[in-house]
C-alpha cells in the first residue's frame, strides 16, 4: 500500500486492476472500508480521508459537497485514474451521486452504503447543532457526540453482540479534529440533492433495517428515482443500523463483490 498526499488530503492506494474509489461519511475515514477490502481483491483501491476528516483535517477553508467531489476528481486526475467504481458510505454517497451526475465518464458504477440523496430538514438542523457543539466544546464535545451517535446510529444487536462495532464508531468519531468535524457537519447540513434521475451507471443500495439516517423506505424511494440507471439493486440488512460496512461486514462484502462482478461481466 502507498500513502499519497494530494493537496493535504491523505489517500491510501492499494492493489492493481480496475480502479475503485472509496468515499467515507461524516465522522469516518479510510478505515470505514477496511472490512470491505477482501471483496476488492484484484483491483486498485483508493481510500481517501476527505478534507476536514481524520488525517486530512489540516485542510482549511469552508467545506462542501462540491469541494468533496472536486477533491475526488483531483485525486483521480493526479493518480492517473480516468474511470472508477465508486464506493460510498453515508455522506460519501451524496458525493458519489454528484460525481455520477457531473462527471459521468469517471463513474463505472455506484455502490452506496447507508445512502441518502440529501438530509431531511430536521436532520439538517440537528447536524448544525452538532457542528456548534464540536466547535465550542472541542474534544469533550466530540466524546459526547461519539457516544450519542454510537447509541443512535448502530443497531441494538450490534451494540449487544458486537462490542467492536461500538468501539470502532466511538473511536472514529472521538479521533476527529473538532473544527474539521464541525466544518464537515456544515457541509452535510448544506448538502444539495444531486439530479439522481440523470444517473446512468449501475447502482447498488445497501441499508439496514434499523438505519434511522437512511431508512429502508427512503432507500426504496431513492431506487425508484434512479430508474434511468443501467440497473439498481436494493438490499436491506437485518439487525443493522447506519454503519453498514462495520456492523455487517460479511454481508456487505458479499453484496459488493457480487455487484462489481455483475458490472464487469
Amino acid at each position: 500500500m502507498t500513502l499519497h498526499w494530494v493537496d493535504k488530503v491523505a489517500v491510501e492506494d492499494e492493489g492493481e486492476g480496475d480502479a475503485v474509489v472509496c468515499v467515507h461519511g461524516l465522522g469516518g475515514s479510510s478505515n470505514s472500508f477496511t472490512a470491505l477490502m477482501p471483496a476488492l481483491a484484484g483491483q486498485r483501491v483508493l481510500r481517501l480521508d476527505l478534507p476536514g476528516s481524520a488525517r486530512s483535517s489540516a485542510v482549511s477553508g469552508v467545506l462542501s459537497i462540491a469541494r468533496f467531489a472536486e477533491c475526488v476528481r483531483t485525486v483521480c486526475a493526479r493518480l492517473g485514474i480516468t474511470r472508477a467504481h465508486l464506493v460510498g458510505h453515508s455522506m460519501g454517497t451524496i458525493v458519489c451521486q454528484h460525481l455520477a451526475v457531473e462527471t459521468p465518464k469517471l463513474v463505472r458504477c455506484l455502490a452506496l452504503f447507508g445512502p441518502l440523496i440529501s438530509p431531511a430538514e430536521a436532520a439538517r438542523a440537528a447536524i448544525r447543532t452538532r457542528a456548534g457543539k464540536a466547535r465550542s466544546e472541542g474534544p469533550s464535545g466530540m466524546q459526547d457526540i461519539a457516544q450519542t451517535l454510537m447509541n443512535g446510529a448502530t443497531s441494538a444487536d450490534s451494540r449487544r453482540r458486537h462490542p467492536a462495532v461500538a468501539a470502532f464508531v466511538r473511536e472514529s468519531l472521538m479521533r476527529q479534529d473538532p473544527d474539521g468535524y464541525a466544518r464537515s457537519c456544515e457541509a452535510l447540513a448544506d448538502a444539495p440533492a444531486a439530479a439522481v434521475e440523470e444517473i446512468r451507471a449501475p447502482v447498488l443500495l445497501v441499508t439496514g433495517d434499523e438505519d434511522t439516517v437512511a431508512p429502508p423506505q427512503a432507500v426504496r424511494a431513492m431506487a425508484e428515482r434512479l430508474g434511468g440507471s443501467a440497473g439498481v439493486r436494493t438490499v436491506v440488512l437485518n439487525r443493522c443500523g447506519h454503519w453498514t460496512p462495520i456492523e455487517r461486514p460479511d454481508e456487505c462484502a458479499r453484496e459488493l463483490r457480487d455487484f462489481l462482478a455483475s458490472v464487469r461481466s
